[in-house]
């Protein structure tokens, strides 16, 4: 039996590069969300279960987005809702950042980055709950090490459909986490100090003591002082959490590893690695931006090392 489908168009904010937002998926594959370079792919959270797949038409300035949802709940309406959501969130689909692009578009700095990677956008998570959990696994351990735990922990627990003939996953549930408790989550390469704060982060969403709806009108100062109230959870993980999970335009995780070491001795020409208090200070001539002016210089840097390994 073919399960039913519904197919429709969106025009992203412009210009706009699945590519090249999406690239960090396939830099750190897992099982939710899903990219091979063209089309991204990730179950939606609604019951009965949909599919979307994803593709960009067209160059980033005339780029449109062709979405298809497929299986049982794919001709729901809340099930393009949720598509407009994850899209909106997970890629940043619908994120003007023409300002920022007038504004920097001449910068010694952030100038090439802009022009070299028209269309960029911050790729994150579709919830805070997920952000907070993919920050807690990526404290103080490498990216591939952290994308692989969530590969386990969803496998594991996140909720699955079979579509077509591949079986799909979705983030596991606060609710599911609560229940699996400490004995459920040994055995995933998690810290003590880990399983305990994503533990208390999924009681806390499951208790309506943390609560996306509220936190997300609350500006940014204040979101990282009640995330931090919570045992495990320190500025660098709320930051994160702001950046990858409320989008907020203007998060900056100035304690990052990637920041203080690879962005201000590979980008910003230092001899040696940064200070959390240097490279915030730094970041205030980003305001409001500072989110934009991160994933773009990232996407420098990378640049730059390819080059440099290109030519050795």
């Amino acid at each position: 039996m073919i399960p039913p489908r519904a197919e429709f168009a969106l025009v992203p904010a412009r210009p706009y590069s699945l590519a090249l937002t999406a690239e960090r998926f396939a830099r750190f594959p897992d099982a939710v969300d899903l990219f091979d370079g063209e089309e991204y792919r990730r179950l939606l959270p609604i019951r009965p279960a949909a599919l979307m797949s994803v593709r960009q038409e067209e160059s980033p300035t005339r780029a449109v987005l062709r979405v298809s949802l497929e299986g049982p709940g794919a001709r729901l309406p809340e099930a393009r809702a949720a598509a407009e959501d994850v899209l909106s969130r997970s890629v940043g689909a619908f994120t003007d950042i023409a300002a920022f692009e007038r504004r920097f578009r001449q910068d010694a700095l952030l100038g090439p980055a802009i022009r070299r990677f028209r269309g960029l956008r911050v790729a994150g998570a579709p919830s805070l709950w997920e952000a907070l959990v993919l920050a807690v696994l990526a404290q103080q351990i490498n990216l591939s090490f952290a994308a692989s735990i969530r590969h386990e922990l969803v496998v594991a627990f996140g909720r699955r459909a079979r579509i077509g003939r591949r079986q799909y996953f979705d983030f596991p549930t606060p609710a599911r986490i609560a229940q699996a408790g400490a004995r459920g989550l040994n055995g995933f390469r998690l810290s003590k100090s880990k399983r305990d704060t994503i533990l208390r982060l999924a009681r806390g969403f499951v208790s309506g003591r943390l609560d996306e709806a509220l936190l997300s009108q609350m500006p940014d100062d204040e979101v990282v002082e009640r995330l931090t109230r919570i045992r495990g959870v320190g500025t660098w993980t709320a930051e994160v959490a702001l950046l990858r999970g409320l989008t907020r335009p203007d998060a900056f995780p100035a304690g990052d590893l990637s920041i203080v070491k690879y962005l201000a001795v590979g980008l910003l020409g230092h001899e040696a690695p940064s200070t959390e208090k240097a490279m915030r200070a730094l970041s205030e001539s980003w305001r409001p931006y500072r989110s934009f002016a991160l994933v773009y210089m990232y996407a420098q840097l990378a640049h730059l090392e390819s080059e440099k390994n290109a030519a050795t």
